[in-house]
């Protein structure tokens, strides 16, 4: 397209639209960037700039843009039954089917889902949820849920409120009520000098103290990431997660694994609770559940949450468009596509090690405190000084790291000073070496300007 055609769509979006998450005088000053196709790991703006994708869209381009399977999925259930909704005792076949595939896929014990529009929705449904249970078994005080600083599970106000982003939580009054927080298994930013394993347990240790704090009695549930996405790829110290499974062996409360970017394959099993052998009672799902075709989440619930909740009577509970024919339609082929391709498998055994040993290469940077990652996820913490974790006193090193990015064809996201990776799971071997080479090629870059 024309540099004219890009001014066009970048005056529409001054004059009409409000994006999410967006400081809108500085877009309107600066024009926001046109994508206009898209085919496999690629990405194509307005001016005809190729842009290899290493965010998968937001987390969810599991199985990569451009496949038609999908685009056919949706049509052929648009022409049979375009729409009807889940209330008034009724169900459409597509969303029966998904229910059972998704079924087939979950942890052992978990037979059931609840289908939502979003993963916020899905959040928002995993509050009301775990209320209705407990009020239920004739425990109505149980209603606080325990959530982490700097987790994130949506930007609803349920969803905002349950994560910790601080930012987010200034602007509204967040959290509501009943939502407490713990911190984070965040070693390389908080571990100070303890050794990882000191901190997982140091952290984890602050579930129990929150519980008794709060009293075991008010406590309805703890979720948390497996993986914290949003956050910067927060992988836990390998004593975390054991712990934290101990603690809630020991106190009657619901675990909630929030999936919906770990799900579907992102470290090389199912779900996250797969990788690290948890057992939640509910999992929000959503992104590669539809590889992000399509908007569509749920929750998936263990078969005896599900026993307490049919002896509850009418959950109040739903959304118009839960378990929309056509995006049911096309998370079937989607998973169809997963598993008869093995995705999931070669990530596990394949890519995802390729990837992770090429990550560690970018270690040696001089602007690279830590390199670390899990299947297809990534993280690169950028510091003025690698021996004491000293961050830059300008915030801003980490979007001026994505700026060189969008300029030599390449989407990494910053989050704070921190960048990540999550590429479709289709990636292949010589796509992942063009990726650690632009990656490379921008790190150069930033450091010329913040180190001289």
């Amino acid at each position: 397209m024309s540099d004219s055609q890009t001014l066009h769509w970048q005056a529409l979006g001054r004059d009409h639209h409000l994006p999410p998450f967006t400081d809108y005088k500085a877009l309107n000053a600066k024009g926001t960037r046109i994508i206009t196709r898209a085919s496999g790991v690629y990405l194509w703006d307005s001016e005809g700039h190729k842009i290899l994708d290493a965010m998968a869209g937001l987390w969810c381009v599991n199985v990569g843009y451009g496949r038609e399977e999908l685009v056919e999925a949706a049509a052929q259930q648009m022409r049979e039954l375009p729409y009807y909704n889940l209330f008034f005792q009724t169900a459409h076949p597509p969303a029966l089917a998904l229910a059972k595939a998704i079924a087939e896929i979950a942890p052992a014990g978990m037979n059931h889902v609840f289908f939502t529009g979003s993963g916020s929705e899905a959040n928002d449904t995993v509050l009301r949820m775990v209320r209705h249970y407990w009020a239920i078994k004739g425990q109505p005080s149980k209603k606080v849920v325990i959530g982490r600083w700097n987790g994130y599970h949506g930007s609803t106000v349920a969803g905002a409120s349950l994560g910790g982003m601080k930012a987010m939580h200034g602007q509204g009054d967040f959290p509501i009520p009943g939502i407490e927080h713990i911190d984070q298994p965040y070693w390389y930013g908080e571990g100070g000098e303890l050794s990882p394993e000191e901190f997982g347990v140091r952290v984890a240790d602050q579930l129990e103290q929150k519980i008794l704090e709060i009293g075991e009695d008010k406590v309805a549930a703890f979720i948390a990431e497996p993986i914290q996405g949003a956050g910067g790829v927060i992988i836990p110290p390998d004593s975390y997660w054991p712990r934290i499974k101990g603690i809630l062996a020991r106190y009657d409360i619901l675990f909630v694994a929030d999936e919906v970017i770990c799900g579907f394959g992102r470290t090389g099993e199912w779900f996250g609770s797969d990788y690290y052998g948890l057992a939640p009672d509910l999992m929000p799902i959503a992104k590669g559940l539809t590889s992000g075709y399509i908007p569509m989440g749920g929750v998936v619930v263990r078969d005896e949450v599900v026993h307490t909740l049919n002896e509850g009577g009418e959950f109040y509970h739903g959304f118009t468009y839960s378990g929309h024919p056509v995006a049911a339609a096309v998370a079937l082929e989607n998973i169809r596509i997963l598993r008869e391709e093995k995705i999931v498998e070669r990530v596990k055994t394949k890519t995802a090690p390729y990837l992770q040993s090429r990550w560690q290469e970018l270690a040696e940077h001089p602007l690279v405190g830590e390199a670390r990652g899990v299947g297809m996820l990534g993280a690169l913490e950028l510091v003025k000084n690698k021996k004491t974790r000293e961050r830059f006193a300008d915030p801003g090193v980490g979007m001026l790291c994505r700026e060189h990015c969008f300029r030599n064809g390449l989407v990494m996201r910053a989050v704070g000073d921190t960048m990540i990776v999550s590429p479709p799971l289709v990636i292949a071997e010589d796509e992942i070496d063009e990726l650690i080479g632009k990656v490379r090629l921008c790190l150069d870059a930033t450091a010329k300007d913040v180190l001289g």
